[in-house]
C-alpha cells in the first residue's frame, strides 16, 4: 500500500516504515504529526484518486531528527571581465518516519457507466420539427391562395 502525499508545498510517494526527507517542519523531535493532504492511495492495486485531495484520508508520521542538506555551491563567472561570484546553501531538513496510511472515510472510485442515448432529446427533437411542418404548410396555403 502506498500514498501520494502533499508536505510543505511539495508531493511525495510513501509507504509504511520509510523514511523521507521533507522542507524542515514546526514539530518536535519524537512528536507525531499528520498530514491530510492526501492525492492518492494504491491498496493492493484498488487505486482511489482525490480531486484534488482524497476526504478522509491521512498518513500518520513521527519526526525523526531536524538537519541541514549538503552543501550546494553557487558559483557565477564572467571571463575577462574579473567578475566572480561564490555563494553556498544548506537546506534546512526533517526526516520523518512513515508509521501508517489511513484511509478510513475515503470514499472508492464507481466503475464508469457507459452512457445510453436520451430518449428525452428525440421527443424535443420532434416536438422541435412539428411547429416547422405546421408553419411550411401554412406558407403553402398561403401561396396557393
Amino acid at each position: 500500500m502506498y500514498a501520494i502525499v502533499e508536505i510543505a508545498g511539495q508531493q511525495f510517494k510513501v509507504s509504511k516504515d520509510l523514511k523521507v526527507y521533507v522542507h524542515r517542519l514546526a514539530n518536535e523531535e519524537g512528536s507525531k504529526v499528520s498530514f491530510d493532504k492526501v492525492l492518492l492511495v494504491d491498496d493492493n492495486g484498488t487505486i482511489t484518486l482525490g480531486a484534488p485531495a482524497i476526504e478522509g484520508a491521512s498518513v500518520e508520521a513521527k519526526v525523526l531528527q531536524h538537519l541541514k542538506g549538503d552543501k550546494v555551491i553557487v558559483f557565477k563567472k564572467k571571463r575577462r571581465k574579473g567578475y566572480k561570484k561564490r555563494n553556498g546553501h544548506r537546506q534546512y531538513l526533517t526526516q520523518i518516519l512513515v508509521e501508517g496510511i489511513s484511509t478510513t472515510g475515503a470514499k472508492k472510485a464507481a466503475p464508469k457507466k457507459e452512457a445510453a442515448p436520451k430518449k428525452e432529446a428525440v421527443a424535443t427533437e420532434e416536438a422541435v420539427e412539428a411547429p416547422k411542418k405546421k408553419a411550411v404548410k401554412a406558407k403553402k396555403e398561403d401561396t396557393q391562395e
